[in-house]
């Protein structure tokens, strides 16, 4: 979706800025700014309050996905980015010091199915993957593309049993690592497992509430 910039102007702004947001959120500029799509010069501007992490998290989204199809004063959103259902870009950076210190401000989503016996060693593995049962979604939240692509990779070798939860984090800080050096980090450069579409899981309900 793209978002436009509309004028502040009696009730018609107001309406229209409701409208949005209950949809991806409403971003007003000043009086006499004409109706146009989002530029890369408009997000900048609406960025300008943002963490250091988060701008050049956006600017590598922007230079691998193009301009975002959803903005608000707080998130930058990518819809089917790459291999990824979804990317989300935040303004405010979150610290996190595994495998070293740095901050989490980008999240990518794919369509996957955990099985609910694996969420716990998912979260001993790493406390920004995030497995959502009933929309059948798989997130990594960090610095970079390539790391969330490296987080989202060793998760799917510890729910296949490829990997332990201690022989993945191992992995992954090597990788990092290696991918800092320049060296080759095969689990840094693309996705290696497929993602599943219709992996929602909407469980069903309790006995005692029958089935309304």
């Amino acid at each position: 979706m793209t978002l436009f910039y509309l004028r502040p102007t009696a009730a018609r702004a107001a309406l229209a800025c409701a409208a949005l947001l209950l949809t991806s959120g409403c971003a007003m500029m000043g009086s006499g700014m004409a109706d146009r799509p989002m530029s890369r010069e408009m997000m900048t501007e609406r960025m300008a309050g943002w963490s250091e992490s988060s701008r050049t998290a956006a600017a590598e989204a922007m230079a691998a996905y193009g301009m975002p199809d959803e903005m608000t004063a707080t998130t930058a959103t990518w819809h089917d980015s790459g291999p990824f259902k979804r990317t989300v870009v935040y303004a405010e950076a979150v610290p996190h010091r595994f495998p070293g210190p740095h901050d989490d401000v980008m999240e990518q989503f794919v369509d996957y199915r955990v099985p609910p016996a694996m969420f716990d060693e998912l979260a001993m593995y790493d406390g920004s993957v995030m497995a959502a049962r009933t929309t059948g979604e798989l997130s990594a939240r960090c610095d970079k593309i390539a790391f969330n692509v490296l987080a989202l990779n060793l998760a799917h070798e510890i729910v296949t049993g490829a990997m332990t939860v201690e022989q993945a984090r191992t992995t992954y800080a090597e990788q990092v690592t290696a991918s800092k050096a320049g060296q080759p980090a095969r689990y840094t450069e693309r996705l290696l497992f497929t993602p599943m579409p219709g992996a929602a899981d909407p469980d069903s309900p309790a006995p005692m509430m029958g089935r309304n």
